[in-house]
């Protein structure tokens, strides 16, 4: 398929994540699974094993007028978007995502953030990455946030490698919807 067409995430049942991302590669579609590692115990052992980042969420580009022999792959259920339009992901939030698989820095699963200061990393693997700035346990970590799907994925990284975006650049593009509050400015390590 183009690399021009949109993103589209696909609604997949439980566990079918690999299936669903398999078929489409089969078919030709450029698909987006990304995974990250975790420990699972059992009563006889204990294995790292790769599960999806975004459960129930397979990314696609496709063209949405022929969407059809996406929605017939066993295991899709739909398209997300509002009603029945099937609404693209940004670019931008696929390609932030895909930086952090990429960095091989430790990522794993967060909390949907609505809320938080607007960074952008000026060092290291993830340079010009833009996120929302956390702290657990000490330790400083970057959000990166799939809007559509508020979900939400985090990496760990040096408090000197973070500056603050401007306030006046933090639009929440493409959905027009501009940041504000004192929280913005006063961004402190």
């Amino acid at each position: 398929m183009h690399s021009e067409l949109p993103w589209y995430a696909i609604r997949v049942r439980s566990n079918f994540e690999q299936s669903v991302a398999g078929t489409l590669r089969w078919k030709g579609y450029e698909e987006f699974l990304p995974t990250y590692r975790v420990r699972r115990r059992w009563s006889d052992r204990t294995q790292e094993i790769d599960r999806p980042l975004f459960s129930g969420y397979v990314f696609c580009r496709l063209d949405v007028q022929a969407r059809l022999p996406v929605l017939i792959i066993p295991g899709v259920v739909s398209l997300v978007g509002f009603g029945k339009a099937a609404v693209p992901i940004p670019g931008e939030e696929i390609t932030a995502v895909r930086a952090i698989m990429n960095s091989g820095l430790l990522a794993c699963r967060w909390p949907f953030l609505q809320e938080g200061h607007r960074i952008r990393l000026t060092r290291g693997a993830l340079t010009n990455l833009e996120g929302f700035l956390i702290k657990v346990k000490n330790q400083w970590r970057v959000v990166v946030s799939i809007m559509l799907l508020q979900r939400s994925v985090s990496v760990e990284v040096d408090a000197e490698w973070v500056e603050p975006v401007p306030l006046k650049s933090r639009i929440l593009a493409p959905y027009g919807i501009a940041s504000e509050g004192s929280a913005a400015r006063d961004l402190r390590f």
